[in-house]
């Protein structure tokens, strides 16, 4: 059968927009959910789990994460995955060490937060008062804070949870070393192509070398584990790009036709994210706007990607006002559609954007 670009398009969204599941199995199959702090109508996050878990509510990752076997950690970007990946990141060796004194402050800390059990980093402050130190947006934060997260990042705490939006840490247990290290970093690479594929070859060798976020202890191998990918996965030329899938795939398989639906996709939404890939198959660039001046923005603030069967025909940008959505939609073509059921699916998509944010109907 024939693959061309239409083909991999349809695949891409079939693939990544599966049947309703429950959200451990929905992050499973993920293998990995971007995190993002901005609120617009929700969290990036949690709008990306709401096409994917049944019955998904703003909020509920956070919510139930202190029982799901899952983590916050750095991936490819920093996320929510299944701990059984992380554990495969760890033990973690960052690029820049620590000075012994640092080393010293963190035991500290690490023996009161195992006394503990779960430690707000407020209370941490309280007991060291470490101070104040410079963030990376110029901006002071408190030094338990900061040291708290490199903790994290190193293995020693975990995120247990959330208070107000503030993470809240406990005990890490160690993680042995990697029996096989080329072995764990494939299952990472594999990881990133079912979570992203198809994927253009380019696109590909980026996402590895951002796996230098979750293994920079692994930077030196990261190159050997794209040849090895480039060997095994199933690759395909259309239009002079070569791209790649996981293998027992099919992106010619019949199952990939469209539904009459429409989805407002968060702006990290899988079928999205890959902005050269988007390019690919819509023709249109979309760019996320919310750290650009506003007289600068095209599209708006926080404006999710609207898709229309398998197309991605405009944007959407939502806010709410006396506790009901109020959306603002636009078109690439300027115009919406002129087509019955694209207008009843907008509204019936607009409906479940309002029940996931718990608005009246």
């Amino acid at each position: 059968m024939i693959i061309d670009l239409q083909a991999l398009r349809r695949y891409a969204v079939a693939r990544s927009l599966f049947t309703p599941t429950t959200l451990a199995r929905a992050i499973d199959r993920l293998g990995f959910v971007q995190a993002d702090p901005i609120r617009a109508p929700a969290r990036a996050q949690d709008l990306t789990l709401r096409h994917r878990v049944r019955n998904y509510r703003a909020g509920d990752l956070e919510r139930r994460y202190p029982k799901l076997e899952i983590e916050e950690d750095y991936f490819v970007n920093y996320g929510f995955l299944p701990r059984a990946t992380q554990a495969l990141m760890h033990p973690r060796t960052p690029r820049t060490a620590w000075p012994k004194a640092r080393w010293v402050q963190a035991h500290a800390v690490l023996g009161f937060v195992r006394e503990h059990g779960v430690v707000h980093p407020r209370a941490v402050d309280a007991q060291f008062a470490h101070g104040k130190v410079s963030n990376w947006f110029g901006g002071s934060s408190n030094a338990s804070t900061q040291l708290l997260d490199g903790m994290h990042y190193r293995g020693l705490v975990r995120i247990a949870g959330r208070d107000g939006g503030v993470r809240l840490y406990s005990a890490r247990e160690p993680t042995p070393p990697a029996a096989d290290p080329a072995a764990a970093l494939d299952a990472l690479v594999d990881v990133v192509v079912r979570k992203y594929a198809p994927l253009p070859a380019r696109s590909l060798g980026e996402l590895v070398s951002q796996l230098r976020h979750g293994t920079p202890q692994w930077a030196e191998s990261r190159s050997a584990a794209l040849a090895r990918a480039k060997q095994r996965l199933p690759r395909v030329t259309v239009g002079g790009v070569d791209w790649c899938w996981p293998e027992g795939e099919s992106p010619a398989s019949t199952r990939h036709a469209p539904q009459d639906a429409v989805r407002l996709l968060a702006p990290f939404d899988p079928v999205v994210w890959d902005r050269r890939r988007f390019e690919l198959f819509w023709g249109w660039a979309y760019r996320f706007e919310a750290y650009t001046p506003a007289p600068k923005r095209v599209r708006g603030y926080y404006a999710l990607p609207l898709l229309w069967r398998d197309t991605v025909i405009g944007w959407g940008n939502l806010s709410v006002d006396s506790g009901r959505l109020v959306p603002d939609v636009g078109y690439v073509t300027g115009r919406a559609p002129r087509d019955a059921v694209f207008r009843r699916e907008l509204e019936a998509e607009l409906d479940r954007m309002q029940r996931f944010l718990g608005l009246a109907g």
